[in-house]
C-alpha cells in the first residue's frame, strides 16, 4: 500500500520519490483547481487581501530597502484596472494584448489582466524588429503595450516601428510615460478604469488559450507556443508540491516576464500559494546596481528561494562575511548545463544546497524538479507529478520509433497537463495550434537528449542540435566545458561545433579568463584542453579568449554565435591564405552557416572559392 505523501495543509508535498505515486493516487481533476488564472488570483487576493503580493525593486526611484509593496488586494485591483482598459481599448474578448515591457508592477497587470479577458504575449524587446512584427502578426495582437518615451526611448521608438511593420488594426500604448506621437497613454486609460471587478462576464474556461510565448529563436523567427488556463494552473500547482511555496516562503524574481520561469516559478506558482515575491527590478538580473547588493537583499527580504539560469550564479558577488543568509533554502538552476564549479561555489559560500530542474516553454515550464529531501546526483530532478517522461529512439525524420528501457539515452519525450496543444500556425480563420511534427500521440518530442530512471529522475546526455559531430562520432560538449573549467584561470567556457573538410565538425573552446587569475595565453589553454579532455576526439581544435560569452536575454549562453564566429575566423583565414583582402559577415539560415564575403582588393578569387566549397556551409563572394 502507498504511503500518504508528505503535506502542508492540505497541500500535498513531494519530499521523497515514494510521495509522488502517493499525491497521483487523486486524479488531478479531482484537485479543485481554479478554473484559469484570473480566479487563480481571485482566491488567493480573496482570502489574503492585505498579503504582501509584490515587493517592486527599481521603481519609482526608490531605494531597494523602500521598495513598493503591493498587496494581492492592490495587484487584483490592477489586474481589473489593466483588463477593463484593454477592452475600452477595443481589444475583443479573446484578443491578444502584446507587451514589450520591462518587468515591473505594470507588466504583472498587464499580463494577468490580458489573460483575464483573453491572451497575453510578452516578447523579448530585443528581438530583431522584423521577427517580432511577424510574432505579432502571426498571433493577430489587438494592442502592443511598450515603455513610454520618457522611460526608454529606443523601446518606444522601436515599438512604433513594428507597429508600422503590421497590418490590421493595432493600437499602441505607452505605459509609464504619455506618448509624444503615435500611440494612447495607458496609465490614463487604466486609471479611470473601476478597480472592483472585470467589466466582462466572460470568463475562459481550462482550455482557453491564455499565453502566447515565443521560444528562444536560435535561428530564423522563434516560434510561438499557445498555453491554455489548464496548463498553466496546473503548472503553478505542481511547483507548489516542491515545497518552494510554504507559507513563509517568499521568492525573489530576476528573469524577463517573457520567459515562462518568471511567469510560473516566481509568478503564478507564488500568487497560487499566497506568498510574496521580489521583483529584481525592470532589468532584472542585468542591474549591476542591485546584484552588487543581492545578498544584502536577500537578507532584508528574507528570501528563501530564487531561480535563475547557471550564468547568472556564475555572476554573483562574494557573499559578505556579516550576512544573514539564514531565511534561504535554496538556489533553484535550470534552463542550461549547470558546470560543477558554479554548482560548488555557490553550496559552499551559501551553506545551501543549488536543486536542478528541467523544463521548456512547450511544457509550460517545469517537467522535472529536485525534491529537497532526495537529491541524485548528475539528475535535474523527479518528474513532476501526472506528467509522464521517458526517452525514445526517433527515425531520420525525428518521428519516435520506440521506448528505450530505464536508464537508455534517448530523445526524451513528454505527456500530461502541461503540453502544449503545438506551435501557432497561420489558419483560415485564424491562427490555430498544430501539433503535427513535435507531439505524437500525445508525447511532446523536447529534442533533449537523456535518461528516465524507474522511479521517474531524469538526467540529461546533451541537447541534440547542441550534439558536435566529428566523423560520425556524437560529442557532447558538456563535458569538455567542464574539464576546461578545472583550469584554475578559467571564469567561463563554451564549445562549439566548428565546420571541418574532413570532419564534418570539430570542437572549438571559447573562454572567459578569471580577472583574479594571472594571464594565460592560448597555446597554454589548448595544452590544457587536450590533456584534460573527456576522450580525444573531444579535444578541441582551437581555443578563443573572449571577454564574454554572448547570452540570450536571460542568461543562456547562446551558441549560434559562436558558431557564427567560428565560421567567420575560418573564412577569414582562408582570405589571408589566399592573399585576398575583405569583409566578412555569417548569418544563420535555415539551421546553417551562410557566408557573405565582399572582397575590396584585387586578385583571383578562385582559390578561395574551391577551399570553401569543401565546407557544408553556403557561401557566396562578390568583388
Amino acid at each position: 500500500m502507498t504511503a500518504a505523501p508528505h503535506t502542508q495543509g492540505d497541500r500535498p508535498l513531494i519530499l521523497l520519490p515514494e510521495d509522488l505515486p502517493a499525491v497521483e493516487m487523486v486524479a488531478l481533476d479531482e484537485r479543485d483547481l481554479p478554473a484559469n488564472t484570473y480566479e487563480l488570483l481571485y482566491r488567493t487576493a480573496s482570502v489574503h487581501p492585505g498579503r504582501p503580493a509584490l515587493y517592486l525593486l527599481g521603481e519609482d526611484g526608490l531605494p531597494w530597502r523602500e521598495a513598493a509593496c503591493w498587496t494581492y488586494g492592490a495587484l487584483l485591483e490592477r489586474v481589473h484596472q489593466a483588463a477593463n482598459a484593454f477592452l475600452d481599448l477595443g481589444v475583443p474578448e479573446g484578443g491578444v494584448v502584446a507587451s514589450m515591457l520591462p518587468n515591473s508592477g505594470s507588466a504583472y497587470a498587464a499580463l494577468l489582466g490580458a489573460q483575464a479577458i483573453g491572451i497575453a504575449n510578452p516578447v523579448n524587446p530585443m528581438l530583431a524588429e522584423e521577427h517580432l512584427a511577424e510574432i505579432l502578426s502571426l498571433t493577430g495582437a489587438r494592442l502592443l503595450l511598450a515603455p513610454g518615451p520618457g522611460l526608454s526611448p529606443e523601446l518606444w521608438a522601436k515599438a512604433r516601428r513594428i507597429a508600422a511593420l503590421l497590418r490590421g488594426p493595432l493600437v499602441l500604448a505607452a505605459v509609464g510615460h504619455p506618448p509624444d506621437t503615435g500611440g494612447v497613454a495607458f496609465d490614463a486609460v487604466a486609471a479611470r478604469q473601476p478597480s472592483g471587478g472585470l467589466r466582462t462576464g466572460r470568463r475562459p474556461g481550462p482550455g482557453d488559450l491564455a499565453a502566447y510565448f515565443h521560444t528562444g529563436g536560435t535561428t530564423g523567427v522563434p516560434k510561438v507556443a499557445p498555453h491554455t488556463h489548464a496548463m498553466e494552473v496546473y503548472m503553478a500547482w505542481a511547483l507548489g508540491c516542491s515545497g518552494a511555496y510554504l507559507d513563509d516562503s517568499v521568492v525573489l524574481s530576476g528573469l524577463p516576464l517573457f520567459h515562462v520561469n518568471a511567469v510560473h516559478v516566481t509568478g503564478l506558482g507564488p500568487f497560487l500559494h499566497g506568498i510574496p515575491v521580489v521583483s529584481f527590478g525592470p532589468l532584472g538580473y542585468r542591474d549591476k546596481a542591485l546584484i552588487a547588493d543581492f545578498w544584502r537583499i536577500i537578507e532584508h527580504y528574507k528570501v528563501t528561494s530564487f531561480s535563475g539560469v547557471p550564468t547568472v550564479y556564475a555572476r554573483l558577488p562574494e557573499v559578505p562575511e556579516d550576512a544573514d543568509l539564514s531565511s534561504l533554502r535554496a538556489g533553484a538552476v535550470g534552463a542550461a548545463p549547470l558546470p560543477r564549479k558554479v554548482r560548488r561555489a555557490f553550496e559552499e559560500t551559501t551553506k545551501v544546497p543549488m536543486l536542478e530542474g528541467y523544463g521548456l516553454t512547450e511544457a509550460t515550464c517545469a517537467t522535472a524538479a529536485t525534491p529537497a529531501l532526495a537529491p541524485r546526483a548528475g539528475s535535474v530532478g523527479l518528474r513532476l507529478p501526472y506528467q509522464q517522461v521517458k526517452a525514445v529512439t526517433v527515425d531520420a525524420e525525428e518521428r519516435p520509433l520506440r521506448d528505450c528501457p530505464p536508464g537508455r539515452t534517448g530523445v526524451l519525450a513528454i505527456k500530461g497537463p502541461s503540453v502544449f496543444p503545438g506551435y501557432l500556425r497561420p489558419g483560415p480563420g485564424g491562427p490555430v495550434p498544430d501539433p503535427s511534427g513535435k507531439v505524437f500521440d500525445g508525447w511532446l518530442l523536447t529534442g533533449d537528449l537523456g535518461t528516465v530512471d524507474a522511479d521517474g529522475y531524469v538526467r540529461l546526455a546533451g541537447r541534440a542540435k547542441d550534439l558536435i559531430i566529428r566523423g560520425g562520432h556524437n560529442i557532447d560538449p558538456l563535458p569538455i566545458e567542464e574539464s576546461l573549467l578545472g583550469h584554475p584561470g578559467v571564469a567561463a567556457a563554451a564549445v562549439v561545433g566548428a565546420p571541418d573538410p574532413y570532419s564534418g565538425e570539430v570542437p572549438v573552446a571559447y573562454l572567459v579568463l578569471s580577472p583574479t587569475e594571472a594571464r594565460v595565453d592560448e597555446a597554454e589553454l589548448l595544452a590544457w584542453a587536450r590533456a584534460h579532455a573527456p576522450e580525444p576526439a573531444a579535444a578541441p581544435k582551437a581555443v578563443h579568449v573572449v571577454t564574454g560569452l554572448p547570452t540570450t536575454l536571460i542568461g543562456k549562453i547562446f551558441k549560434p554565435a559562436l558558431v557564427e564566429d567560428a565560421v567567420r575566423r575560418l573564412v577569414s583565414a582562408a582570405l589571408d591564405e589566399a592573399g585576398l583582402t575583405g569583409s566578412v559577415e555569417v548569418e544563420t539560415r535555415d539551421g546553417r552557416p551562410h557566408v557573405s564575403v565582399r572582397l575590396t582588393g584585387g586578385g583571383d578569387p578562385s582559390g578561395l572559392t574551391a577551399d570553401l566549397d569543401r565546407y557544408a556551409f553556403t557561401h557566396e563572394i562578390t568583388a
